[in-house]
């Protein structure tokens, strides 16, 4: 690995934001061969990206963690110039990400967490400034802090023009229906943006975590989409939906495993009603797979079949494409769409693009 000047040296994003690379990712031939134009039928289709991962070392370092290979955060490689990032999403046929920083600062006190928010939303901005029609982005918020952070999202989507928050499915040991983070959620509720809901490494319940040790990467492979599980379910259970029916929520990895045995959550109240009303939060005002549609879900399920089961328990106008770029989960996120049996060309431009484009407040022109 090359010194941390000529590490820093020759990562040119912008602003001191890092585009996170992955050497896993193949040749940085793809910005050379020209960009992917995606088609349905003879109409050129525009394509947002909204689960998309970037850095910033300075915030970082606020929180003694840097970034690369041999740090403290190996899952954060090498980062790529900004040309790189640019060439992978042409390889692709992304048109735009939506960036987000997954939250690593929710252990912090309130000044560090707001030091960290405030330098990444500002450097989140400028990127975006500067390349409109190929980024978007979250803000970073202190959630542990809930009025800290609905002051960091007020400011974020008021004066950086971000397009709503990322967090992570727990923090600071609550679940985020725990109604300690109503201020937040207010907040999110009367801007109207969405907020992308992201699994933490360290979300995971903790009497799991020595059961996902060993070979396969289980941490990650089960302990992600389980933690989105549970946080959409508490979402569900606590009433935190019935509280804020307005929230716009954007789940990782397509919802985790709750829309795939979505069933269960029915049936469960009608096994056990006490456990469905009359408790802490209250009687939730409707069936528990009737909240899935209004959440909304990226298409990380890999399989044909997956996407198709997502979509016909929750509705293709709650899909939208999500890469998890750079980390190597897929480079075929457009394909997977459009080879999917089932869609129609109306229901694969929404997914890639129409979505998206309402719920961020994207412009739909070509």
């Amino acid at each position: 690995m090359s010194s941390r000047r000529e590490f820093l040296s020759n990562a040119v994003g912008l602003a001191g934001m890092y585009f996170v690379g992955c050497s896993l990712l193949g040749p940085r031939t793809a910005h050379a061969q020209g960009r992917r134009t995606v088609m349905l039928g003879r109409k050129r289709m525009k394509v947002i990206d909204v689960h998309a991962h970037a850095a910033v070392a300075e915030a970082m370092e606020l929180a003694g963690q840097k970034l690369g290979v041999g740090s403290n955060r190996p899952d954060l490689a090498i980062p790529a110039t900004l040309d790189e990032r640019l060439a992978a999403m042409d390889a692709q046929g992304i048109d735009m990400e939506v960036l987000s920083i997954n939250a690593y600062w929710y252990d912090t006190d309130r000044e560090i967490a707001a030091k960290i928010c405030q330098i990444q939303n500002e450097r989140l901005a400028e990127v975006c400034a500067k390349h409109p029609d190929r980024f978007a982005a979250y803000a970073s918020v202190a959630l542990q802090y809930p009025d800290l952070a609905a002051e960091q999202l007020d400011r974020g989507v008021k004066k950086y023009k971000l397009r709503g928050a990322a967090i992570g499915g727990s923090c600071a040991g609550r679940e985020i229906s725990d109604p300690f983070f109503h201020p937040f959620w207010a907040k999110v509720e009367a801007l109207g943006v969405p907020v992308f809901i992201h699994p933490q490494p360290t979300g995971a319940p903790a009497e799991l975590k020595q059961r996902f040790q060993g070979n396969g990467y289980l941490e990650n492979v089960i302990g992600n989409p389980l933690e989105t599980t549970i946080a959409l379910s508490h979402l569900i259970f606590d009433g935190a939906l019935d509280r804020f029916p307005r929230l716009k929520i954007i789940a990782a990895h397509g919802g985790g495993f709750l829309p795939s045995y979505a069933g269960r959550s029915d049936h469960g109240c009608f096994t056990r009603p006490e456990r469905c009303q009359g408790g802490t939060y209250g009687t939730i005002k409707k069936k528990p797979t009737e909240y899935l549609k209004q959440i909304y879900y990226d298409t990380m399920v890999f399989t044909a079949e997956g996407l198709r089961h997502l979509a016909a328990e929750v509705g293709t106008s709650q899909l939208v494409i999500g890469t998890d770029y750079p980390f190597p989960w897929t480079k075929t996120a457009v394909d997977h769409v459009l080879s999917t049996p089932g869609l129609s060309d109306e229901d694969k431009a929404a997914i890639l693009y129409g979505n998206a484009a309402k719920l961020l407040g994207i412009s739909t022109q070509a």
